[in-house]
């Protein structure tokens, strides 16, 4: 048995193709991919958690399907595979929340069926899931989908926070006594601009903090 066929679950490697998407390539502030849903989930903070999972849930499993796939896909028709996989898994999970969350699932609209177009989830099946065993590319599919969704909750919660004075529909602000000191819910924060600039300043944040994301562009 080979060294790499011995190498455990959870190595240092596999923690590794966890981690880095979640930081140094995140998809959304690095990889600049996925961008569109910040503008449409992340006005309250319930539809974002949801959308982060489904993401993550979606690109881990189709990763797992195409890796243990790979070898018998015709190269001709691997797009055409890849995108039933995904369209596959986003029916599954939107039958899911129309069964059992139905309130966010209509707050979410047309947008879990807009997974399938998500190019974070392309782009993991042609440049990992495609070249590597199933196991890997699982942990890939979980990573980078985390990492999606660490920015989405993120910028939710500001969003919500600040544009509606309330987190996961609790009135914080008011608990707190901030209107009483003059403050007033900013309308700026749920327009769909303030999500990109949301995301900006991120962006920026991080690259201030790690100068080689910068170096590398």
């Amino acid at each position: 048995m080979s060294t790499r066929e011995k190498e455990p679950l959870f190595s240092a490697k596999n923690l590794k193709l966890f981690t880095t998407p979640l930081g140094r390539d995140n998809p959304i502030t690095v990889q600049v991919l996925g961008i569109c849903s910040a503008l449409a989930v992340t006005v309250k903070l319930e539809p974002a958690i949801v959308m982060a999972l489904s993401v993550t849930i979606v690109t881990a499993v189709s990763n797992l399907v195409i890796a243990a796939m790979r070898k018998s896909i015709p190269d001709r028709i691997r797009i055409i595979v890849q995108l039933v996989v995904i369209a596959t898994m986003v029916i599954l999970v939107d039958q899911f929340l129309k069964a059992f969350a139905f309130d966010v699932s209509k707050q979410l609209s047309v947008f879990v069926g807009l997974i399938i177009t998500n190019c974070i989830l392309m782009g993991r099946l042609e440049a990992f899931a495609m070249a590597n065993k199933p196991w890997p590319s699982f942990i890939d599919g979980l990573g980078n989908g985390a990492g999606y969704g660490f920015i989405l909750i993120v910028v939710a919660f500001f969003r919500e926070l600040l544009g509606s004075g309330t987190i996961y529909g609790y009135p914080v602000l008011a608990k707190l006594g901030i209107y009483t000191s003059g403050y007033e819910n900013n309308g700026m924060m749920i327009l769909p601009p303030m999500a990109l600039i949301s995301v900006g300043v991120i962006i920026w944040i991080q690259r201030s903090r790690d100068r080689s994301l910068i170096e590398k562009k």
